[in-house]
């Protein structure tokens, strides 16, 4: 039952990590007239070719380089064996990550914030956050369902 348990997790976190990447993460409309949508993957492309370089490299890695080297850890730690995953660099490997992995959902939680208390305009939230916020749950959860056995 723990390996179908663990299955559906690994499975879930990956598919909703794509979907989180590339879904709208929040969406703003101005005067009722105007909107805009952004996934996470078209933020870091529009600072790209907007000359912040730095800042879009910076997001790409916090964002997704992070999360998705946590769900490839922990997928390879749930498939070790379990000497290997107490003594090895998977054990010291996941913990450094897992403190970057809900990082942008509280950093979309406080734009969302800001401005809908600015007045200026409205900030909703999208299916790319929600799925983000799930892929990184179902990771933590994984990861500490194979600690414990």
């Amino acid at each position: 039952m723990l390996v179908w348990l663990k299955a559906l997790l690994l499975v879930g976190a990956s598919f909703s990590f794509a979907l989180g990447i590339t879904l709208p993460l929040m969406r703003f409309e101005s005067f009722y007239l105007f909107s805009t949508d952004a996934s996470l993957v078209e933020v870091i492309l529009s600072l790209w070719s907007g000359g912040d370089g730095l800042l879009a490299l910076l997001v790409g890695l916090v964002s997704i380089a992070f999360p998705l080297g946590k769900l490839l850890l922990v997928a390879a730690e749930q498939v070790a064996k379990e000497g290997a995953v107490r003594e090895g660099v998977l054990h010291r490997l996941v913990p450094v990550l897992s403190k970057w992995s809900m990082m942008d959902v509280l950093l979309v939680a406080i734009v969302i914030f800001a401005t809908k208390t600015s007045g200026l305009a409205q900030a909703f939230t999208q299916p790319g956050l929600w799925f983000y916020a799930g892929s990184s749950l179902a990771v933590v959860a994984l990861s500490a369902l194979g600690r414990k056995t």
